[in-house]
């Protein structure tokens, strides 16, 4: 069962005229209504846990299509793998990585996770994996490089936690709906989610994959389709 509602306010920045929607009605029906529309999403596009994790670090500040290079790169060089890829040296990890750019970063940020799963877990993904979640997830924040997103990119879409991930096209969907402020910081914006929902990965998995693609199609960064998107409903209640 869900837990108890939080307190949340509509924000200031809200469209004028949007009165805001009760939390938990609004989280259950974003969901209801995009998985009408748009089925199941089959995310994160990746064949092994591993995978997953190498995606999540390289797709900070670029776009997937940028990131599908860059492992297509690692596959090519037989690299995706733990141990295979710590053995790789610096410059030529930079060279594979290149096409999500920022590669020199994204590189160190790699090798530091790949140091960080060899101290503490013997290069194990399993042995890391079976950590609790709120303890897995400290620890995965302490990494260089790995900040809450892809923190819970990693514990989601690699671990099968149950933790929701909270990303610029949720918050982007959250605040035009007045649900939270356009500067809501991560865990606030997280906590409509756990509070709201019960606590499954399955579908905190669908459920952030659909406001994905959501914020592709219709939520855009500068233009709102909201007259075509499925949640265009929720923004003509009445007051």
């Amino acid at each position: 069962m869900p837990l108890a509602s939080p307190t949340v306010r509509a924000p200031s920045s809200a469209a004028p005229g949007v009165p805001p929607l009760e939390p938990r009605r609004a989280i259950t029906g974003f969901y209801d209504a995009l998985h009408r529309a748009l089925g199941p999403q089959k995310w994160w596009p990746a064949e092994t846990p591993f995978e997953v994790i190498v995606g999540a670090i390289l797709t900070q500040n670029t776009t997937w299509k940028n990131v599908e290079r860059a492992i297509a790169n690692l596959r090519g060089a037989d690299l995706l793998d733990p141990a295979r890829l710590a053995r790789v040296r610096l410059p030529r990890l930079e060279r594979l990585v290149r096409p999500s750019g920022y590669y020199r970063q994204k590189a160190r940020k790699l090798k530091a996770f790949l140091r960080f799963l060899d101290a503490e877990f013997g290069g194990s993904l399993d042995c890391m994996f079976r950590l609790p979640t709120a303890v897995l997830r400290e620890k995965l924040l302490s990494v260089h490089g790995i900040g809450p997103e892809t923190a819970d990119s990693i514990l989601l879409y690699a671990g099968n936690h149950p933790i929701f991930v909270i990303d610029a096209y949720a918050r982007r969907v959250l605040s035009r709906h007045a649900l939270v402020g356009a500067r809501v910081n991560y865990d606030d914006a997280q906590a409509l989610f756990h509070q709201h929902l019960p606590r499954e990965a399955q579908l905190f998995n669908q459920y952030h994959a659909l406001l994905v693609e959501t914020g592709k199609r219709w939520c855009r960064a500068r233009e709102a389709r909201c007259e075509e998107c499925p949640l265009g409903r929720f923004l003509e209640r009445a007051p």
